[in-house]
């Protein structure tokens, strides 16, 4: 009988993995590594750690002196007698410098300096963000490829049926009913197939959109090794995520900022300089020491003070909403894995029980005793056991990793990818210290600027 032969073939395409289209060979490290050598995010986040970076420099340049010329040219009349000159010109250097402020530079720098920590750990979160994209892509592009190729030898084996069913009625072996019930689901599987297709190109389009560049044909990714329970999970995810130490420098930064609004309150002391030439070269000059403070400001100061708290509340309400957020954010990961491998270990059972209804329906039609109808349903409680155990499989291995993002640990260091890591201290040393542009580092740093691509 045609149905039988035909469906016998559906056992030999159900472990491709992917649909044709997709002809080079392709290793998840290798997408994962593309990803990150290609994320425009990446780049976006390193150059706002770069902005960071140069606020400390800024706020070093406040201890710094600072030095400044400017040059006029007065004209004046009437003049004042017949050999005075109605044009005047005149050179001046100025100079300047804090020499004490409450303290409140240092702890301006202090602050930007947790500030700084804080974008990189801020980094390191986009960093799990770009690869968990990466890997969903990845893993999408198999799970749809294999939903193709399933619906792809569907639409072969019903056409096989619906050939056989019309030759059967020709020769009055079935009713009319028997080939319109082939034909129809051959329908519907040509309509699956299409829908399965669209899929397929949509999660193409994905892979190139997180990866930088079209799939090839993907091998099987690695399963993640989980060697923790889920508390212990939540237990390091709570000290390491890189949302917790972003949050945990926040709440410095902020501290720090009280203290720098309440300096204000300070008296202050400058010292400043000014030497002056005419056209003549005459020169004069002053240096002048300043001690001043505030008395009254309106209030204004007070303010900023009470301001500053409220961030400083305001940072650590976030930091207690960030821990639990990471902790159900661990305990939904591992909840969809357990889901996920439960249910690949029980599809793997009515697979194996499909399998052998539908050899027994298929036999029995044979022998008479079955009508198509009955093997058209076991072929297809087959082909869906088929297709949930694919999407189980898939899922279990993508829950792995979105435990390993949901602790913190979905980095290129800890998936051990071949690149070139990001050095956030690198460009920090650089500019730390506010080099001057004339400086030997201050030259260094625009080479550096020069290769990032400014």
């Amino acid at each position: 009988m045609r149905i039988g032969r035909g469906l016998t073939r559906l056992g030999l395409v159900l472990g491709l993995a992917l649909a044709a289209p997709l002809a080079r060979a392709d290793s998840f490290a290798a997408a994962l590594t593309d990803a990150y050598n290609n994320s425009g995010l990446l780049d976006q986040n390193r150059a706002l750690l770069r902005v960071a970076d140069e606020d400390v420099a800024i706020a070093e340049a406040a201890l710094r002196p600072i030095v400044s010329w400017a040059a006029s040219a007065t004209h004046s009349w009437p003049a004042q007698s017949p050999d005075a000159d109605e044009i005047t010109f005149n050179l001046g250097i100025s100079a300047g410098l804090t020499l004490y402020d409450g303290g409140a530079s240092q702890l301006a720098i202090r602050a930007q300096q947790e500030n700084v920590l804080a974008t990189r750990q801020a980094l390191i979160n986009v960093e799990q963000q770009v690869l968990l994209r990466a890997a969903t892509a990845y893993l999408n592009v198999q799970r749809d490829s294999e939903f193709v190729n399933l619906r792809r030898s569907n639409v072969r084996v019903l056409t096989e049926e619906f050939r056989a069913a019309q030759d059967r009625f020709d020769v009055g072996e079935v009713t009319r009913t028997d080939v319109s019930l082939a034909e129809a689901r051959l329908a519907a599987a040509r309509s699956l197939l299409a829908a399965a297709e669209g899929n397929l190109a949509r999660s193409v389009e994905e892979f190139r959109a997180a990866v930088g560049r079209r799939p090839g044909t993907l091998s099987t990714a690695p399963r993640v090794p989980l060697s923790r329970s889920v508390e212990e999970a939540k237990a390091y995810a709570v000290q390491r995520h890189p949302q917790i130490l972003q949050a945990q420098h926040a709440v410095t930064g902020a501290e720090l900022n009280i203290q720098r609004a309440e300096a204000a309150l300070q008296p202050s002391l400058d010292l400043s300089g000014r030497l002056n030439f005419d056209q003549d070269f005459n020169d004069s000059g002053s240096v002048s020491l300043t001690l001043g403070g505030p008395i009254y400001s309106g209030g204004a100061i007070e303010a900023s003070i009470r301001q500053a708290r409220a961030r400083r509340d305001a940072s650590r309400a976030q930091l207690h909403v960030t821990g639990a957020a990471i902790q159900q954010g661990v305990g939904n990961a591992y909840a969809i894995y357990s889901v996920a491998r439960a249910g690949r270990e029980a599809y793997e059972r009515q697979v194996r029980a499909a399998r052998v209804a539908f050899e027994g329906v298929r036999e029995e039609a044979n022998l008479g005793a079955r009508t198509t109808l009955d093997v058209l349903n076991a072929e297809q409680e087959l082909l869906d056991a088929q297709a949930n155990l694919v999407s189980a499989q898939i899922d279990e291995i993508l829950a792995g990793y979105s435990i390993l993002s949901a602790m913190g640990l979905l980095t290129a260091e800890q998936l051990r990818l071949n690149v070139q890591t990001y050095d956030p201290e690198a460009y920090y040393n650089l500019v730390k210290d506010a080099p001057a542009g004339l400086s030997a580092q201050g030259r260094a740093l625009d080479r550096v600027l020069e290769s990032i691509g400014d």
